[in-house]
């Protein structure tokens, strides 16, 4: 005879023959209670038999059931949120939320009602995560997920507070089936409030540094195939420094949707056309982008829909980082394509241009900007200024960006 318990062991299912149906059997108010699932299948068997259980303890114990159980409105939540998401792209959403609840929510929350889940109770479940298992004394008996015991180490905050929008998402399923009256407050008390961290750009000397390490690159190629990757590498960069466009969507740009016009000073700039998953939207350059998309077009050619730049440009980015010394910054983090797109936002807000134009021409918010930027740059601001006058230069020149002798583009 094969059995299974669940519900913590209140109840046993059961079968006596070989992919026969599953039996249930339970023990309340001093009596076995029994009853064929008529299923076959032990995941279907699992919930005939939780209804089952629920109901017998609504008709045996009246008002002292404390009404349905987490497990239901967790097997509720996915059967709705399952064909919302059929067909998404990238990461499949319902796998990520059926595996939290499999390795960490349900065996937590196995044998509790949903009146049970206070605000205080999922607190405790945030300890517990977070807590060695064989250390956990509030909640002994409770699972840890895999791995718990053996190579234990502490999950993030930010995977524990994942966890807890997947259980948010689960009360909000139980309260529109009228299960709950309300939701309990979620969030953590104990949340530290950090102060936002800078983003990892290249400050003006240290793209002064990488611009000469290019030129010599593209003389004498170290990183790339030949000069003409060579070169297209330095365009690439001296292009993103002066545009303000993501990695991604310098990747997705065509030449067809680059084009040379004239700003409100008569200076020659690039209207560039990004086209993202709200429509299109217009990016303007510096003028010492154009000089770089000019030689690219020169150089490459090319018909109206190809690409500006290959699949491979940020892999020899990285290489240039790593031989020019400036793939990690003085604290030791990673920088990558993305870090130009920053440098962009810091030289621009350095040069004296107004958050909200920066924050337009990136299609992001002020408040952003305000956040990893602008209060992170006045202490530089002010070194820069002292350098500049050591340096005898003036600052409007020496933050060009590139289109003088002190930024190297050719």
């Amino acid at each position: 005879m094969k059995t299974q318990f669940i519900l913590n062991g209140k109840v046993r299912l059961y079968r006596h023959v070989e992919n026969g149906p599953w039996q249930c059997a339970a023990y309340l108010k001093g009596k076995d209670w029994r009853k064929s699932t008529k299923e076959r299948d032990l995941s279907k068997a699992e919930d005939v038999a939780t209804d089952w259980y629920t109901n017998l303890c609504t008709r045996l114990l009246g008002s002292e059931n404390p009404g349905k159980m987490f497990v239901q409105a967790a097997r509720a939540f996915l059967a709705e949120y399952e064909p919302m998401m059929r067909g998404c792209q990238g990461a499949d959403p319902l796998q990520i939320h059926r595996d939290r609840l499999r390795h960490y929510l349900l065996p937590y929350f196995d044998t509790v009602h949903l009146s049970e889940i206070t605000s205080g109770a999922v607190q405790q479940y945030r300890a517990h995560r977070l807590s060695e298992p064989e250390r956990d004394m509030q909640c002994a008996g409770a699972q840890g997920g895999p791995g718990a015991l053996k190579g234990w180490k502490p999950p993030g905050r930010e995977a524990v507070e994942n966890e807890i929008a997947t259980l948010r998402m689960v009360l909000e399923t139980a309260q529109r089936h009228g299960w709950i009256d309300r939701i309990p407050d979620l969030s953590d008390p104990y949340e530290p409030k950090g102060k936002a961290k800078p983003k990892l750009w290249f400050t003006p000397w240290e793209y002064r540094q990488l611009c000469d390490v290019l030129r010599r690159n593209a003389e004498s190629p170290t990183v790339g195939r030949d000069k003409s990757e060579a070169r297209q590498l330095r365009d690439y960069v001296i292009f993103m420094v002066n545009t303000g466009l993501t990695p991604s969507e310098a990747e997705s740009l065509q030449y067809r949707d680059v084009q040379i016009i004239r700003d409100d000073g008569d200076e020659q700039i690039l209207e560039i056309a990004v086209r993202g998953s709200d429509g299109v939207t217009y990016c303007y350059s510096t003028p010492a982008a154009v000089s770089a998309f000019e030689r690219m077009a020169a150089r490459n050619r090319p018909r109206p829909d190809d690409l500006l730049f290959s699949g491979q440009i940020r892999k020899l980015f990285n290489d240039i980082l790593r031989a020019s010394n400036l793939k990690l910054d003085r604290k030791g983090k990673a920088r990558n394509a993305d870090s130009l797109q920053y440098s962009y936002i810091c030289f621009r807000l350095l040069e004296g241009v107004s958050l909200h134009e920066v924050a337009e021409n990136c299609r992001t918010t002020v408040e952003t900007i305000e956040k990893h930027y602008a209060v992170h740059l006045p202490d530089l601001a002010d070194a820069l200024l002292i350098d500049l006058r050591s340096e005898k230069h003036a600052a409007p020149k020496i933050l060009r960006n590139g289109d003088d002798g002190n930024w190297p583009e050719s």
